[in-house]
């Protein structure tokens, strides 16, 4: 009798953890994730979701400023030395995208997964750079239609 309650009560925990792991699988399913842009500079990598992203559809002109002042987007250090390396997925470079530094474009458009700058370049007043830190967003899509920013911020490591 002892066996067939502890077969009972372990095929009732099994069901409750089994509800309980399905209940999670659907509320993820609910929240898509957005496509994620990564900085490398050495062995330091940081990747982030986009700041504003609407599922692939083209974000309003209007929400873009406010977009572009994301006080929690991530940070990473950059020895001036040094190389940044942007990456993002697939779907970014499909529709192109552009690096900004302080809002305004830094390099041209492009459709690769993967792009380098001089680490100098971000501290650099020729550029627009004052201080000791950066604000770097990629932006997809061109001149007339943006799709998401995802912003990071650069710390001068010298």
């Amino acid at each position: 009798m002892t066996s067939q309650r502890f077969a009972a009560r372990h095929r009732r925990a099994m069901a409750a953890a089994g509800a309980v792991g399905a209940g999670l699988l659907v509320l993820s399913a609910c929240d898509k994730p957005t496509p994620l842009a990564t900085i490398t500079v050495g062995r330091s990598t940081v990747n982030s979701e986009a700041t504003c992203y609407n599922d692939g559809d083209a974000l309003k002109p209007s929400s873009l400023q406010g977009c572009l002042k994301d006080k929690d987007a991530k940070s990473i250090k950059v020895d001036p030395d040094e190389t940044v390396r942007f990456g993002v997925d697939p779907e970014i470079a499909d529709k192109g995208w552009t690096i900004l530094m302080n809002g305004q474009p830094l390099t041209d458009a492009s459709k690769k997964t993967y792009r380098t700058v001089p680490g100098s370049v971000f501290f650099n007043q020729q550029y627009g750079a004052t201080g000791s830190a950066t604000t770097v967003t990629i932006l997809s899509g061109g001149n007339s239609k943006a799709y998401g920013l995802w912003s990071f911020k650069l710390k001068k490591d010298s």
